[in-house]
């Protein structure tokens, strides 16, 4: 996660690219200081990248992020310039906590002042040409197989990619439960870093509603209760067709009704 804490980061950065002889990038602060300089120009920029929602919902470069503890709520710190065409596949490298995607990172592209994002609130732009994550965090994983459950079981796998055999009914099946107050799905995997902070779902998902309280004090706790993730097994009635949990992102949903066992705590 990033905090406040985290803000010196970038100036250790610049100390860090010029003892290996790479040429010293600028950063937000620069940018906006030197616009008139800058305008219509093109520009390599170092700062903390922060998306919610789609692109054109918020898409900014910031000198830095501030978050609650669980990850969740980022806020862009200090001035902030519009992105456009930040490359998807970086995302990858990035924190996606389930309510925004940020990290540290370097772009380029052509700078602008003018009126940009919505209700054009923002003085300056950076169309991008290229981006790399900084330093992005090394993270491991964990997933189900992909293998026949035993008799009266459904695999996730099933769930997932053939949902109409199951609709309506009330299954039994396997994979990773993730919860952090903002998503609460049953997933493939998780995917964590190297310090075990930082859970996030991966691969296949469906949407989990009724996780029983109790049951999450035997998997893995984040400080202050902020994340919940573990291997179980859960009964629950599934429904597909639909647009369910945050955003209506997911196609299909699990009410548990029926017993949760942990199979990995």
């Amino acid at each position: 996660m990033m905090q406040m804490r985290l803000l010196p980061v970038l100036l250790l950065l610049s100390v860090l690219l010029g003892a290996c002889g790479a040429p010293e990038p600028l950063y937000v602060p620069d940018v906006v200081q030197r616009a008139a300089e800058l305008n219509g120009r093109d520009v390599t920029v170092s700062g903390a990248y922060l998306r919610r929602g789609a692109a054109s919902d918020l898409s900014v470069l910031a000198m830095g992020v501030s978050t609650l503890p669980n990850g969740l709520d980022a806020q862009p710190l200090g001035d902030a310039i519009w992105i456009e065409g930040f490359p998807e596949p970086v995302i990858a490298d990035l924190n996606r906590p389930g309510d925004a995607i940020y990290g540290f990172v370097q772009v380029s592209g052509r700078f602008e002042s003018g009126a940009f994002g919505p209700g054009s609130a923002y003085p300056h732009r950076i169309t991008i040409s290229s981006a790399s994550a900084i330093n992005p965090a090394q993270r491991s994983e964990v997933r189900i197989s992909n293998e026949a459950l035993p008799a009266g079981k459904t695999s996730l796998f099933a769930l997932v990619d053939t949902p109409d055999a199951s609709n309506g009914q009330t299954v039994v099946t396997q994979g990773y439960y993730f919860w952090n107050s903002v998503i609460y799905v049953l997933a493939e995997g998780i995917s964590v870093e190297e310090d075990g902070s930082n859970p996030q779902p991966i691969g296949r998902m469906i949407w989990m509603e009724g996780f029983p309280p109790d049951k999450s004090s035997e998997l893995n706790l984040g400080p202050s209760n902020a994340f919940v993730w573990g291997k179980v097994e859960v009964t629950g009635a599934f429904q597909s067709g639909g647009n369910f949990g945050k955003d209506g992102a997911y196609p299909s949903q699990l009410t548990v009704n029926g017993p949760v066992t942990v199979l990995q705590p």
